[in-house]
């Protein structure tokens, strides 16, 4: 069995570097893979209605279902920036759509699955903000809203957000590996998380069983996924000159995020 895990490529327009590499990228695994996990802010917003989507988004979004129907099962996490995907994703196109966390079991391997901006649990605020702009009220609310004006809303939020520029926050890493420690104390042989930007894998043994973490970078600096594959789990770099995800990965350092979460 073979799936990715990606997260945190923040797509705006057609012109951003990492929409033309996933095009390029989907292409690639379509046939080659059972299972694709987007661990969201695969979209920067996301504001859809009745089918009607940012059209920069269209072709993404068009490549997605193609590979859908090409037998690839795609799971959503929503992200801090990409929320409210159930009514498209699922109830339009049938792809299953977490809203904080994922339970899956591959191969006999449990693993949680999260964007994980929920982790940080000392920032209340944004904490407070993530209630508000997800509650039935705001979903009423935005619904009565053009949508033209909800994405000019959502591109000027964007201009003054960090986490496009692939900034994490400091001590998150070391927070998302205390919650990694905790669930493999509950059962949980693997924890995926996103949001962080920059990828880092570690690896535990855990009662004579291999637990793995991982924070799986971005599409934005470094185009990092994961690559699970028959019981293994590799942390990769893809590069539009590779004919291949699936060899022939580079590598960059990743000491500052091994520093922060030893």
């Amino acid at each position: 069995m073979k799936a990715i895990f990606l997260s945190d490529a923040h797509l705006q327009t057609q012109k951003d570097p990492g929409y033309n590499l996933l095009l390029r990228f989907f292409d690639l695994i379509k046939g080659e893979v059972d299972y694709l996990f987007i661990v969201g802010d695969f979209f920067d917003f996301w504001f859809c209605r009745k089918g009607v989507m940012y059209p920069d988004f269209r072709m993404i979004v068009d490549k997605l279902v193609e590979l859908k129907k090409s037998g690839v099962h795609i799971y959503f996490c929503e992200g801090n920036h990409d929320f409210f995907l159930k009514d498209f994703f699922t109830d339009i196109h049938d792809m299953e759509v977490f809203s904080e966390c994922g339970v899956i079991n591959l191969d006999g391997i449990r693993m949680l699955v999260s964007h994980g901006d929920t982790i940080d649990r000392d920032n209340t605020g944004y904490l407070m903000l993530r209630k508000i702009l997800r509650s039935g009220t705001f979903y009423r609310i935005q619904k009565k809203i053009p949508l033209f004006v909800l994405w000019k809303i959502a591109r000027i939020s964007s201009k003054i957000s960090n986490e496009h520029q692939g900034n994490p926050p400091k001590g998150l890493a070391e927070k998302m590996n205390t919650f990694a420690i905790e669930k493999f104390k509950e059962g949980f042989d693997s924890v995926i998380l996103g949001h962080c930007h920059i990828p880092a894998i570690k690896r535990n043994t855990v009662g004579g069983r291999e637990k793995t973490f991982v924070i799986l970078g971005d599409w934005i600096r470094h185009y990092s996924y994961l690559l699970y594959e028959d019981g293994t789990f590799t942390l990769s770099f893809y590069n539009n000159y590779q004919d291949s995800p699936f060899r022939g990965n580079s590598s960059i350092n990743i000491r500052e995020i091994e520093k922060e979460i030893s």
